[in-house]
């Protein structure tokens, strides 16, 4: 079978940055003039007053200190409370496709692979700016890449997802190299207006180079060992946006048309299905926990991944064991775990091994096996 290896990788983070206190400043201002317009029904019992929000209660919810944003000055107006982008014309870069070039080119340059050598491109990420043409589509054209490119949309799961995807059509001999991108807009499709989820995301970008083993020149190189996908249909994350919203004459302001969960039921079930994804996986392919070097996990909620990685290693994992970025980068979607990857990688030894694993909405989970060669 022929041999698939990661060989680069990069990263596109934002300029902007909004730690929790200034995000919990604008978050209250708001809160307080909405009990201010809503006094007189609050003080007949006729409804709730809404409660304030603290960066003790972000960190000790999630571990989140700070993000990176596209925008932070609409974000952090009290009478916006959401990024400020302009829009495109048809003939400029779309903004994903500028967030992956910025990605790709750092990926691209660390494994000595030029762009016209690349004939696959996939884009997965949580949400994509337009239906079609497909950003990929754009990307492959201003990068001069050949082949073809295409679109994939598993949520937070779009990463590994995609990686396999593209290690499978290179053993299939349908590609020789292929560059996987992840440009994650989290921050306009969050409510922050909703005290419980709007410290969750953040945006970046990732870029991963996938190619065949005998192709390669670059020195620092992850075999692929395996994949494995997983997909459980749940309503417990959702975002109703879409097309239809229109002729179902829906409200498009709704709050069900942004990003909304239900997070303690999320971490009850995502958790022992992750758990038994990357164990039965790594069983699979006659290894185990105590095997393992590294755990790039996807970064939502630094509780669930302390518990998922206890349950793969079977102790208290250490932070260099199963690295923490979305303490600084927060939520980022199917970006987190490459990061992940891509910031903690380079001290590991020829033959370790890691896991690289993201989770999201779907329920969906993808478990990438790799070794240091």
């Amino acid at each position: 079978m022929t041999e698939v290896v990661i060989t680069g990788t990069g990263l596109y983070t934002p300029e902007h940055a909004i730690d929790n206190a200034s995000l919990v400043t604008a978050f209250n201002a708001w809160v307080d003039a909405e009990n201010a317009r809503n006094a007189e029904a609050i003080a007949a019992g006729e409804r709730e007053p809404l409660a304030h929000s603290s960066s003790e209660f972000i960190v000790k919810a999630s571990g989140i200190h700070s993000r990176y944003v596209l925008d932070a000055e609409g974000i952090l107006d009290p009478e916006r409370m959401r990024p400020r982008l302009r829009e495109r014309r048809n003939d400029e870069p779309s903004i994903q496709c500028e967030m992956g070039l910025a990605a790709a080119g750092d990926a691209l340059q660390t494994a000595g692979v030029a762009a016209g050598d690349i004939d696959l491109v996939i884009v997965g990420c949580s949400n994509l700016e337009r239906p079609y043409p497909a950003v990929a589509v754009e990307m492959q054209s201003a990068l001069g890449a050949g082949g073809y490119a295409f679109d994939m949309n598993v949520a937070c799961s779009s990463a590994t997802f995609a990686i396999e995807t593209a290690a499978n059509a290179i053993r299939a001999g349908n590609a020789r190299r292929a560059l996987v991108v992840n440009p994650e807009i989290c921050s306009a499709h969050l409510n922050f207006r909703d005290r419980d989820s709007h410290f969750i995301f953040g945006d970046a970008c990732t870029a991963i180079v996938v190619e065949r083993d005998d192709l390669t020149t670059a020195e620092a190189r992850f075999g692929i060992l395996g994949t494995r996908l997983t997909t459980r249909f749940s309503n417990a994350i959702r975002n109703n946006a879409g097309f239809l919203n229109r002729v179902t004459d829906s409200d498009p302001l709704a709050v069900d048309k942004l990003f909304v969960q239900e997070g303690r039921r999320v971490f009850k079930e995502v958790c022992p299905l992750v758990s038994s994804l990357i164990t039965d996986h790594l069983a699979s392919l006659s290894l185990s926990g105590d095997d393992l070097s590294r755990l790039w996990l996807h970064q939502a909620n630094r509780h669930m991944n302390d518990l998922i990685a206890r349950r793969v290693l079977g102790r208290e994992p250490t932070v260099r064991e199963a690295p923490v970025i979305l303490d600084r980068y927060a939520n980022t979607s199917s970006a987190g775990s490459i990061i992940a990857f891509h910031l903690h990688r380079d001290d590991l030894t020829s033959g370790a091994l890691g896991v690289v694993c993201s989770f999201g909405a779907g329920y969906s989970a993808g478990s990438v096996v790799v070794r240091r060669q």
